[in-house]
């Protein structure tokens, strides 16, 4: 092996994303009310610029990044429900509403140069790609943005559920979810002052204490496929950078025992 390529080798390897955060792709899971900033309802610019300045600085390390998109800060299927809507049909209206949020992030991605692909588990051809699962991969492995849109296509299913499910077949190294709140917490912490904050847990400690973070259904695909779940406040700007460099506060949900996978 001559001089120059040894020299090549070992800059690669001194920048790899393995090294550098111990992730090779994330996936990034939003709540809609995430969107909503201050607001209490849509959409709101400042918080769409932040989230696409901090998915850009995860890409700048080498990490591959994807999303996942929920619709609650334009509508809620169980809301429907009290509207006298069918469930299934007021699911279908709340996937539709990822969609609309997804490109919202599509745009606000592009502005700041992220080449962006939404793919949609409901078929759409006019606004964004199909979801395929082997198309997504590629986009990611050419250094796009992949956000996921209308969770698993299916009714009765949370985008929580739809996040798990998108990571383990992306093959993620971890799901983080941006929240209101820097990590995980024995009750709402706004509620009440003296909840508990916890660092780790296990996943089988999340399903018996019926900790509120995910549903239990992303939980359990989660454990199944040994994804970690890092809980962290998407309102700090900087905040996913550096949860995925290890730094911040975040509460990890994993095997005890295991490693995150950050540096």
């Amino acid at each position: 092996m001559s001089a120059a390529t040894q020299s090549k080798q070992d800059t690669q390897e001194k920048t790899s994303p393995a090294r550098v955060t111990g992730y090779r792709r994330v996936l990034l899971k939003l709540s809609g009310e995430a969107l909503m900033g201050g607001s209490e309802y849509g959409l709101d610019s400042t918080v769409l610029a932040q989230i696409a300045c901090d998915v850009k600085a995860v890409r700048a390390m080498g990490v591959e990044v994807c999303l996942v998109v929920g619709g609650g800060n334009i509508f809620r299927g169980m809301a429907g429900e009290g509207a006298g809507i069918d469930r299934a049909t007021g699911d279908y209206m709340g996937m539709l509403a990822t969609v609309i949020n997804a490109l919202a992030l599509q745009s606000a991605m592009e502005r700041v140069d992220l080449q962006t692909r939404v793919l949609s588990a409901i078929p759409m051809s006019a606004v964004c790609e199909p979801y395929i699962r082997r198309r997504a991969i590629r986009h990611m492995e050419k250094g796009r943005v992949v956000i996921f849109a209308a969770g698993t296509g299916n009714p009765f299913f949370t985008t929580d559920t739809a996040a798990a499910l998108r990571a383990s077949e992306m093959r993620c190294d971890a799901l983080l979810k941006g929240t209101k709140v820097d990590g995980v917490y024995s009750a709402d912490p706004v509620r009440d002052p003296g909840a508990k904050r916890y660092e780790r847990l296990d996943y089988l400690e999340v399903l018996s204490r019926d900790l509120k973070v995910m549903d239990a259904a992303a939980i359990s695909l989660a454990r199944e496929n040994k994804i970690p779940i890092l809980v962290f406040s998407i309102q700090n700007a900087g905040a996913f950078p550096d949860v995925v460099s290890g730094l911040g506060r975040f509460t990890v949900i994993g095997e005890k025992g295991a490693s995150d996978g950050t540096a």
